[in-house]
């Protein structure tokens, strides 16, 4: 049995993973937290998301990004997550297994079952013990990166970017008892404050709660 805490941050592009996840290593700190972001993590995942957000690879199949998003995931639970997990840690992951849902899946129209599949064939099964869904229209999170370069993602325009959010949405209401939605329109403070509450509620009923986290 998996001894430390797996937590996981999802939603749309711009929707605030990168900052919540740097104050909550921050109010976190207590519990040494391992920080992740998919893809990536490892230095093959790390190629393997050059090639993924690289814009020159716009012919890429949706099947074939699938297939690569779990390559790097695969590499990544293999060799950094669990045995993270098995050392007692708590990891925390920008992005992770829901991604593939949301956006190969509800954005670009792969059949969910097949995902599924490929998601558990790259873990073995893995799951998050918490996710925090970060919700933000796509809209206000296409303002937010306005000033910076788009990734071959972010280039597939709101519609795509709507598709992915209803999509998170819908995952979020079958798995209520893992995915946690939070306002992301709010301010930052607000959405850390909501976080935090969820986090420390999980640590409290696996007997990690310390009133300095």
């Amino acid at each position: 049995m998996l001894k430390g805490i797996f937590i996981s941050l999802e939603g749309v592009d711009g929707s605030g993973k990168t900052s919540l996840k740097e104050e909550l290593l921050g109010h976190l700190a207590v519990f040494d937290p391992l920080s992740l972001r998919e893809p990536g993590g490892t230095p093959i995942s790390e190629k393997i998301r050059n090639l993924l957000l690289d814009t020159s690879n716009e012919d890429m199949q949706a099947r074939t990004e699938a297939f690569l998003y779990a390559s790097a995931r695969c590499q990544l639970v293999e060799t950094v997550i669990r045995p993270a997990l098995q050392q007692g840690k708590m990891v925390i992951a920008d992005r992770y297994i829901d991604s593939t849902l949301a956006y190969q899946g509800f954005g670009r129209g792969l059949p969910l079952d097949f995902l599924e599949q490929l998601n558990q064939l790259s873990t073995g099964g893995l799951r998050p013990d918490l996710t925090l869904l970060l919700d933000l229209d796509p809209t206000e999170g296409a303002r937010r990166r306005a000033q910076d370069a788009p990734d071959r993602l972010e280039k597939a325009g709101l519609l795509f970017q709507n598709r992915v959010r209803q999509g998170y949405l819908q995952i979020a209401r079958q798995e209520p008892q893992r995915i946690c939605v939070i306002d992301a329109h709010q301010p930052l403070e607000m959405v850390v404050k909501n976080a935090l509450q969820e986090i420390q509620q999980l640590l409290t009923k696996r007997g990690w709660y310390h009133p300095r986290a």
